[in-house]
C-alpha cells in the first residue's frame, strides 16, 4: 500500500516538473518575442533619436528619477504594513527590502510575477509567520487591485472618450473597459461574500492530480490565508481609508514620474498626457508582467499612446527606455539585499529560509 503511494507520489511529481517546464519555456518565449519587439521599435524610431532623448534627460534627473521611484516602494510598503493583522507588526525596515525583493523577482524573472508575493513573505518570515505574512502581502494585493482598477478604468474611458482612435483601438479599449469592470466587480463581490476562490481551484486541481506534490499539504494552507484575509475585513474596516489612500499616492507618484520624464525630453508635457502614459503603463504592467522587465511591450504601449496624443513616437519608446533603467536599478538593488541576507531562489519556491 506504501509503494502504490510512493509511486503515485513520483508521478504527481513528474507531472508537476514536467508542468513547471512548460511555464519556463512559455516565459523564455514571451521574453525572446518581448527583445525582438523592443528592438523593432528602436529601429522604427531611430537608436541616434533614443540615444540623443536620454542624453538629454541627463543623469542628475535620472537619480531624481531614482528617488521618485523610492518614495513610490514606500507607498506600496506601508499599505503592506497596515494589511498586516495584530499581534503582529511590520516596520519599515522590514517591509521596505521586502518590497525591494518582490520588485526583483517580478521584474527579473519569466513569469516572476507568481513568486513576488511568496518572496515578500519569505523575506519577513523571521519577524511575522509564513502564513501570515503571505496572507497580508495577498490583503494589500487586494486593495492595489481596487485603487488600480479605478485608475485604469479612468485612464482608458479618457483615451477613448477625448482622442480619435482607429476602430480596431476602439474596440480593444472598449472590451478594455468592460474587462476591468468585471475584474472589480468580481474582487469586490469575491471580498463582501467571502468566496474561497482560490483554495476552490487547488481541490480541483489536486483532484485532477496537477501540481500533486505542492498542493498536498499547500491547498490547506491556502484555505488558512484566505480565512485571514477575509477576517482581516471584517476586523480592521478602519484601515481601509488609509491603505487606498497609500496605493492612490503610488498612482499619482507614477503621473509625477511620467511627467518629470517628459518635462526633459518634449515640449510640450501635460498632466493629462502624463496620466494617460502612467495608466496605459500600468495596464501592460498587470497583462504582460510574466515578461521580464516589460521588455518590448512597455515601449509598444509608450509608442502608441505618444502616438495619439501627438507627443511623438520617439519621447514614447524613450519614456520606456528610462523608466526601464530605473527598474533595472531598482531590481540590482533587491537582489543585493537577497544576496546580503543569504537566501536563494530556492527559498522562495520552498517558502523556507535558510536556517541560520
Amino acid at each position: 500500500m506504501q509503494a502504490g503511494s510512493s509511486a503515485e507520489s513520483g508521478e504527481l511529481q513528474q507531472k508537476s516538473d514536467a508542468r513547471s517546464k512548460w511555464l519556463r519555456a512559455l516565459g523564455l518565449i514571451a521574453t525572446f518575442v518581448g527583445i525582438g519587439l523592443f528592438w523593432f521599435l528602436v529601429y522604427s524610431v531611430g537608436l541616434d533619436e533614443i540615444v540623443a532623448n536620454i542624453s538629454e534627460f541627463g543623469f542628475p534627473a535620472f537619480l531624481a528619477l531614482l528617488a521618485i521611484y523610492f518614495v513610490r516602494i514606500c507607498a506600496r510598503a506601508a499599505a503592506w504594513q497596515l494589511s498586516v493583522p495584530t499581534p503582529y507588526h511590520l516596520k519599515f525596515q522590514d517591509t521596505i527590502p521586502a518590497v525591494l525583493i518582490g520588485e526583483a523577482m517580478s521584474s527579473i524573472v519569466p513569469l516572476g510575477i507568481m513568486i513576488s508575493g511568496t518572496a515578500k513573505a519569505v523575506s519577513v518570515r523571521k519577524k511575522i509567520p509564513f502564513v501570515i505574512g503571505l496572507s497580508s502581502v495577498a490583503t494589500e494585493n487586494i486593495f492595489y487591485t481596487f485603487v488600480t482598477s479605478t485608475f485604469l478604468l479612468v485612464g482608458a474611458l479618457t483615451l477613448s472618450r477625448i482622442f480619435v482612435l482607429d476602430e480596431a483601438w476602439t474596440w480593444t479599449v472598449n472590451i478594455l473597459i468592460a474587462g476591468i469592470a468585471i475584474v472589480f466587480g468580481l474582487v469586490l463581490l469575491m471580498v463582501i461574500r467571502q468566496w474561497h476562490f482560490a483554495s476552490w481551484i487547488c481541490e480541483r486541481l489536486y483532484e485532477r492530480k496537477f501540481f500533486g506534490s505542492v498542493l498536498e499539504n499547500g491547498r490547506r494552507n491556502v484555505r488558512l490565508f484566505e480565512e485571514l484575509i477575509y477576517s482581516f475585513y471584517r476586523t480592521y474596516p478602519g484601515r481601509f481609508g488609509p491603505i487606498c489612500l497609500f496605493e492612490s499616492f503610488y498612482h499619482v507618484l507614477g503621473i509625477v514620474e511620467v511627467y518629470f520624464i517628459l518635462s526633459r525630453i518634449s515640449e510640450s508635457p501635460t498632466f493629462l498626457n502624463s496620466f494617460l502614459l502612467e495608466s496605459v503603463s500600468r495596464t501592460i504592467t498587470i497583462v504582460f508582467k510574466f515578461v521580464p522587465f516589460m521588455i518590448g511591450v512597455d515601449e509598444a504601449g509608450s509608442h502608441f499612446v505618444a502616438k495619439t496624443v501627438a507627443l511623438g513616437t520617439g519621447v514614447g519608446v524613450t519614456l520606456a527606455v528610462i523608466r526601464k533603467g530605473r527598474i533595472l536599478f531598482w531590481a540590482l538593488i533587491g537582489l543585493l539585499i537577497m544576496t546580503r541576507r543569504g537566501f536563494k531562489f530556492a527559498h522562495i519556491f520552498s517558502g523556507q529560509e535558510e536556517q541560520e
